[in-house]
C-alpha cells in the first residue's frame, strides 16, 4: 500500500490529504475529457473554486512512492508546473500566473502565506503545488494506465466526498472495474488513516414522513422500488414497523437528512404525477386577490400586461416626467450598483414609458398595462416606508386615445361596483380637471373616491415623450387600488 507523510507545516496553510489510485486504466479522448471536465466541475461547485478542496491527478508511472505533503517557504520550491518547459520557484510562478485568466482567481488563496503547500515523491520529485497547478513530470495522458489522484484540503470531509466522487466515477474504466486501491495517509503526530472511505452507511425514515410531505399514501414496496430507481438500496426496518431503512452509498453524498430520501421518491415517483390541493388554511391576501380580479378585467379589454423594474434613476422619477423632486416622497438607494437603480419608484409610470419606448417600432396601436407596488417615504412606519399597490394603464397610437383610457376608469369602477355621482358627492366616484406637469394641461383628470384622490388619468405631455424617445401620443392612468379595500 501506498504511504503519504504529512508533516507538520501544512497545518498552517492546508492541512488535510487524501489519496487513492486507479490501476489497469484505459482513457479514449472522451474519457480523458470527462475525467478533466468532472474535476473542473468539482472545483467550481463542491470545492468552491479550491478554497476548500484541490484535486491532483498523476501519472503513477512516472513517480515513486512513498509521498510527502509538506509546506515549504516560496523561494525552495522548484519545478516545471504543467503545460511549461522551464523550472519556476514557487513565489516567480506567483507573479507568472497573474496574467493567466484560469489560473489568476486561484491566486489568492496561498501567495500572502509565508510556506506554500507542496506534494514530493521518494525523489523529490514536486507533483503539486496545490491549488494552484500540477508539475509537468508527472501529467496524464490518453496512454496513462496508473493514475494517482491526491486532494487537498481545508475541509476534511470535502475531501472524502470528492475523493470519493472522483474514484467510483471513473473505476469503471479500470480492467478490474470497480476497484480501487487505497492509500495510507500517515499524519505528523503518528496516527495515520486509509483512503478512500466507501463505506456504506444506514439512515431510517418513518414510512408516514415521506408519504406526509409528498402528499401521497404510498406503502413499504412502493418506497423502496422508487428508492432503487434512484440508486438507494432500501428495505422495511424491522417487521410491522412503518419505516424505510435505507442504504446510502459513497455516490451519493448528497443524502444526509431523511428530506433527502424524500425528494428521491418524490422524484421518482414523479412530480406531475402527485395530485394538486389546495390548503383549507391557506388563503390568498385580499389586495393579492383583488390584484388577480383587475389583471384579468384589463386583460379583457385587450390591454398586455407588462412587469418593470422597482429601482430606476432619479433622473427617470422626476426630471423625464417634468416633476421636481421634494426630497419627502422617494425612498434612496445608499449604495446603487449603477445609475439606472438610485430610487425606488414613486409610480409606475417611468417603467410604462420606458418599455413603450424600446418598442416603438411595435405594430400600433399599444394598449400595456401593469399592477405593482410603489415605495413612499412615510414617517408613520417603523421602516420609514410604505408600498402601495397601483394599477397602471397606457395607451399609444396614431391618435392619443384619451377616450380609451377614460372608458378603462369607467369599466374598472363598474366592476368595482362604484357609481359615478356628481362633484362632491362621497358615495362613489367623480372626475375633476388636474393640472399634473406629466401630462397635457386642459387634457387631465384626477380620479376622487368617496370624498379622496385614488388616481388620474391624461395624455401625456410631449415634452414628456420626448425624453422617453415616444415618437407616437400616449395617453395614460395611473389609480391606487388599495383604496378599494
Amino acid at each position: 500500500m501506498l504511504k503519504m507523510h504529512v508533516k507538520k507545516e501544512t497545518s498552517l496553510i492546508r492541512p488535510f490529504v487524501v489519496c487513492a489510485v486507479l490501476r489497469g486504466i484505459t482513457f479514449d479522448e472522451a474519457s480523458y475529457n470527462s475525467f478533466i471536465d468532472l474535476q473542473d466541475k468539482l472545483h467550481q461547485n463542491i470545492c468552491r473554486k479550491r478554497t476548500l478542496v484541490a484535486i491532483g491527478t498523476h501519472d503513477l508511472d512516472t513517480l515513486q512512492g512513498p509521498f510527502t505533503y509538506e509546506a515549504l517557504p516560496p523561494p525552495e520550491i522548484n519545478f516545471v508546473p504543467l503545460k511549461q518547459v522551464k523550472n519556476f520557484r514557487a513565489d516567480e510562478l506567483m507573479e507568472f500566473y497573474k496574467s493567466d485568466l484560469k489560473l489568476k482567481k486561484f491566486l489568492h488563496i496561498i501567495e500572502k502565506s509565508k510556506v506554500f503547500p507542496v506534494i514530493y515523491d521518494r525523489n523529490r520529485t514536486v507533483l503539486s503545488l496545490p491549488p494552484i497547478i500540477n508539475g509537468a513530470h508527472s501529467a496524464i495522458t490518453l496512454k496513462t494506465k496508473n493514475v494517482f489522484i491526491e486532494c487537498t484540503a481545508t475541509d476534511l470531509t470535502k475531501a472524502k466526498i470528492v475523493l470519493n466522487t472522483m474514484v467510483t466515477t471513473f473505476s469503471a474504466y479500470c480492467k478490474r472495474k470497480f476497484e480501487v486501491e487505497p492509500v495510507e495517509v500517515i499524519s505528523y503526530d503518528g496516527s495515520s488513516s486509509v483512503y478512500p472511505d466507501l463505506s456504506e452507511y444506514n439512515m431510517e425514515v418513518p414510512l408516514s414522513y415521506i408519504s406526509g410531505s409528498i402528499g401521497v399514501p404510498l406503502e413499504v414496496d412502493e418506497v423502496t422500488s422508487l428508492l432503487y430507481r434512484m440508486q438507494l438500496h432500501a428495505e422495511q426496518a424491522g417487521l410491522g414497523e412503518k419505516k424505510i431503512s435505507v442504504c446510502v452509498p459513497p455516490t451519493r453524498s448528497d443524502i444526509l437528512h431523511p428530506c433527502d430520501v424524500m425528494e428521491d421518491v418524490a422524484i421518482a415517483y414523479g412530480y406531475n404525477n402527485i395530485p394538486r390541493r389546495k390548503l383549507s388554511s391557506l388563503k390568498p391576501l385580499p389586495l393579492n386577490q383583488l390584484s388577480d380580479l383587475i389583471r384579468c378585467e384589463i386583460a379583457m379589454n385587450g390591454f398586455t400586461e407588462v412587469l418593470t423594474w422597482i429601482l430606476c434613476s432619479k433622473k427617470e422619477n422626476f426630471e423625464m416626467l417634468n416633476r421636481k423632486d421634494d426630497k419627502s416622497t422617494a425612498v434612496i438607494i445608499g449604495n446603487p450598483r449603477s445609475s439606472d437603480f438610485e430610487v425606488v419608484r414613486t409610480s409606475l409610470m417611468p417603467g410604462m414609458l420606458k418599455t413603450v419606448g424600446h418598442n416603438k417600432d411595435h405594430p400600433k396601436p399599444l394598449k400595456i398595462f401593469e399592477v405593482g407596488d410603489v415605495v413612499l417615504l412615510d414617517d408613520k412606519k417603523d421602516v420609514g416606508a410604505s408600498n402601495r399597490r397601483l394599477l397602471a394603464a397606457l395607451y399609444c397610437g396614431a391618435n392619443s386615445g384619451f377616450e380609451l383610457i377614460h372608458s378603462l376608469v369607467d369599466r374598472i369602477m363598474e366592476v368595482m361596483g362604484t357609481p359615478f355621482v356628481p362633484v362632491g358627492n362621497k358615495t362613489g366616484y367623480f372626475i375633476e380637471l388636474s393640472d399634473e406637469p406629466e401630462f397635457l394641461s386642459g387634457r387631465q383628470a384626477k380620479i376622487i373616491y368617496k370624498g379622496r384622490r385614488i388616481g388620474i388619468f391624461g395624455i401625456v405631455h410631449p415634452e414628456v415623450l420626448n425624453n422617453f424617445d415616444i415618437p407616437d401620443p400616449c395617453s395614460f392612468l395611473e389609480l391606487d387600488i388599495e383604496s378599494f379595500l
